[in-house]
């Protein structure tokens, strides 16, 4: 995972043709904007690609890397992640959007103040975003990502509220059933 000072607006995920193109699969809103928030990088940061979009190709773009002139070169980047610095990108417009990147490593606590976890992940299988949550215990639970089970976001507080669904097992009950066993 990478740390907060960079986030992932897309990854190369194959070479294209000869000549050294890459396909492009964006992780922004806008699928050009991987370009738009300045120079993208490797996770570490140790490499800069000048990455110029050519054009889409079903979900992702065909891009050209200065310096990258063959497909041996292209495929040899196969799976990298494109990382910018966390302080180009503009502040959400809307209360209720949230980088996904703010949301790992806070606090989730229940309604009255308990405490049940930290939020380990965010997922979008294509039905809506799913907080993953490491309860206390160690366990893993996952919760939609929607108003109704997560009403409260402080970011700065660096906390969530979290109203679990009646089917999912609270962690409190889960980690006093394993120490009874």
């Amino acid at each position: 995972m990478a740390d907060k000072g960079r986030i992932c607006v897309g990854m190369i995920t194959a070479a294209h043709g000869v000549r050294g193109l890459v396909r492009v699969k964006p992780f922004t809103a806008d699928p050009a904007g991987v370009t738009a928030y300045g120079p993208v990088g490797d996770e570490p940061g140790r490499r800069r690609f000048a990455l110029t979009l050519l054009n889409r190709h079903k979900d992702q773009w065909l891009a050209r890397i200065d310096g990258v002139e063959d497909r041996n070169a292209a495929e040899a980047l196969r799976g990298t992640g494109l990382f910018v610095d966390r302080s180009a990108l503009p502040p959400p417009e809307d209360e209720d959007e949230f980088y996904h990147t703010d949301l790992i490593g806070l606090a989730a606590v229940s309604p009255d103040g308990g405490r049940l976890g930290r939020v380990r992940a965010v997922h979008d299988f294509g039905a809506g975003d799913l907080l993953e949550l490491t309860t206390e215990a160690g366990a893993v639970v996952t919760v939609p990502f929607t108003r109704a089970v997560v009403p409260e976001i402080d970011i700065a507080a660096g906390r969530i509220v979290v109203v679990l669904p009646e089917d999912v097992e609270a962690p409190a009950a889960e980690a006093a059933e394993e120490s009874a066993a």
